[in-house]
This record gives C-alpha cells, structure tokens and sequence, in this order.
C-alpha cells in the first residue's frame, strides 16, 4: 500500500450564515439552483432543514414500526408456545393461553427489536462509521450555521459537470453569507 500523503483537493466552498432563519433561506435557493450536491450544518436542528434540502422521508420510521411488530409478535408466540403446547400446566386457574400475562414480555420485545434494530438501520442507511470526512471547520459543531456547495469528484462518471470555486462563492455571497471560504482535503470523499 503506498503511503505518500496525497495532495489536498478542493472539497466545496462553504459559507457561514448568522442565524438559521437567513441558512433556511440559502438552503432553499441552492437547492432551486443549479447545484446539486450540497450540505446544511447547525449546531442543533433546524425545523423544515430536509424539505428546504430537498431531501426525502426516511425510511427508518418505518423499519422501527415493522422491527416493533415483530418483536411483539415475536414475544407472544414465544409465550403461546411455552404455555399452551411445549408446557401447558394450569396456574392459579388461569387458561394456557391467557394472553394479559404475556403484554409485559411482549412490551419488553418490541422495545428491544425495535431499538435494535433502528440503530443497525441508522449505520446502514447513514454509511456509519464515515471514516473518510474530515472536519473542516470547528466552529460548526459549536455555534455556526454553514452551507457547503460541495465540488464534484473527478472520478465519479456521474457527476462530469465543470464546478467553478469562485462563482460558487459568488452565489453564497449573494444568498447571504457573512464568510465564505473554499475547502480543501484530504480524503474527503
């Protein structure tokens, strides 16, 4: 494996923004512009940040609900089948299938199938652990709202479109970015 440092490239140009109001709106006009590939950071969530990204609704809502099923079904015919046909004996003359015994056990399955399996669905569906990207900049996590228009990757086949830094730059000038500035590095993608 050749271990020679490999040169920065350019990554994006990214543009810091003073409140999340004024970032929601550039969000909207980079979305409705000609860029397509580009990423909104803020220190904490920002209601109607996906839409004005454009992005879809995440499938994982709905891989809890089915994993929760399962684990409630899951719970009740583990039950069923110890007390009704591998083991049926008669306790304080209840029937062997007395199915408000079994809701604690039934809970606790569902929480646990559903747990589990929303945060395996989180690293897949995220790509977690990203070991590629780099921060670019500490005062996102802290207190900065930030728009990066990300450049392509040249080998990528699908993204052959020419990026421009300085027009880009331009553009978030114009959208209401208080600094701009571009991104190198290394191993970003």
């Amino acid at each position: 494996m050749d271990n020679q440092t490999q040169a920065p490239h350019l990554a994006g140009v990214i543009g810091f923004f003073s409140d999340p109001h004024q970032l929601l709106h550039a969000t909207e006009k980079v979305r409705d512009s000609s860029y397509k590939h580009f990423d909104a950071f803020t220190p904490y969530p920002v209601h109607g940040m996906d839409a004005a990204q454009g992005l879809k609704r995440s499938p994982l809502p709905f891989v809890t609900f089915a994993a929760g099923l399962t684990g409630c079904t899951l719970g009740f015919l583990l039950q069923y089948w110890t007390s009704v046909v591998d083991w049926p004996i008669i306790v304080g003359g209840k029937p062997f299938n007395s199915w408000p015994a079994f809701v604690p056990v039934m809970f606790e399955c569902t929480i646990l199938f559903a747990g589990l399996a929303t945060v395996g669905a989180m690293f897949l569906l995220n790509g977690l652990p990203n070991h590629k990207r780099k921060s670019f900049d500490p005062r996102i996590t802290r207190d900065q709202f930030a728009l990066l228009i990300e450049a392509p990757v040249a080998l990528e086949a699908d993204r052959t479109e020419q990026f421009n830094e300085s027009k880009a730059a331009e553009f978030l000038k114009s959208i209401g970015a208080k600094e701009v500035k571009s991104v190198y590095s290394e191993g970003w993608f």
